[in-house]
């Protein structure tokens, strides 16, 4: 809807913002009481993601991955992509029955050129807590397409609570690593047969783990290599049945036998002095490669 600026700053109470004049026209978007519905719509072990629908505007999106550390961005998805390059203002606006509540400056977020605004992690929490508090995350910019106009689009914290509370419980719960912490492993092995150090079996364990959920993986090569200990041949033979045997791990955990292919090099291609026992250790491996499309 369209409403002058003096209405719309003294109804807001927009402390942190100036009031321009009189005759510029704010198109504002936001959903109503009745319309406000967030989704969890991704929800495992390696994504989770948080959605709130801004009618006639896009769509406002939380997401938190898997990985070594604790992540979380904000897009903000806009059906009309900016035209230009410019800044839209972040502000945290009070429901209007908490009478007395300032609305809050947040940040600044960079709209660029046929690209979604984003926010980076700090400012993305920030969002999440004004909205768990009730307040209204919103944002601020001049129109690309009207010189008369200035957009306003605001997030509802109606019906947020429950859905935070399964977004919140999808986070805690997404692995502590990510695909490319795993998509080239090396894997040890004992002397003189096919039995993975205990670290590779954790890690081996892991990557499995991993598999389960990630639809997309396109390929994954394994490549057998030794020491040279023992004779050429048998030293071949063994470094396929080593790759031979976690290719028979990775089908069993689910992964169709096509993606997996398997190679044999021996002794050859040692990475470390053969000569010492730390040495042969080194050689002594699978090395795992995953690719994505």
């Amino acid at each position: 809807m369209r409403a002058l600026a003096y209405v719309f700053c003294t109804s807001l109470s927009l402390t942190a913002l100036t009031c321009v004049a009189a005759s510029t026209q704010w198109r504002q978007y936001s959903a109503s009481i009745e319309q406000s519905s967030w989704l969890l719509s991704k929800n495992t072990p390696l994504q989770c993601q948080l959605e709130h629908e801004i009618p006639n505007f896009g769509k406002a999106i939380f997401r938190s991955q898997a990985g070594k550390a604790l992540n979380m961005d904000f897009e903000l998805s806009m059906l009309r992509l900016p035209d230009n390059y410019d800044l839209a203002e972040v502000m945290s606006v009070p429901p209007q029955w908490r009478a007395g509540e300032k609305t809050k400056a947040v940040a600044s977020m960079k709209l660029l050129k046929q690209f979604n605004g984003d926010l980076p992690k700090k400012v993305a929490w920030t969002l999440l807590t004004e909205l768990e508090q009730g307040f209204s995350p919103t944002f601020y910019y001049a129109d690309w397409y009207s010189p008369y106009d200035k957009v306003v689009a605001a997030l509802n914290p109606v019906q947020f609570p429950a859905q935070y509370q399964a977004f919140s419980h999808c986070i805690a719960a997404l692995l502590p690593y990510s695909f490319d912490d795993i998509a080239f492993t090396v894997l040890s092995y004992e002397s003189g047969g096919d039995q993975l150090s205990r670290e590779s079996r954790r890690r081996l364990t892991q990557i499995a783990e991993y598999l389960k959920y990630d639809s997309e993986i396109e390929s994954i090569e394994l490549q057998g290599y030794t020491d040279s200990y023992g004779g050429r041949w048998m030293n071949e033979q063994l470094s396929v049945q080593r790759a031979e045997k976690i290719k028979a791990f990775f089908i069993a955990a689910g992964v169709t036998e096509d993606k997996v292919q398997i190679e044999g090099f021996g002794e050859r291609r040692h990475v470390a002095a053969n000569e010492t026992s730390l040495g042969r250790a080194v050689n002594r491996r699978v090395v795992l490669q995953m690719a994505k499309p």
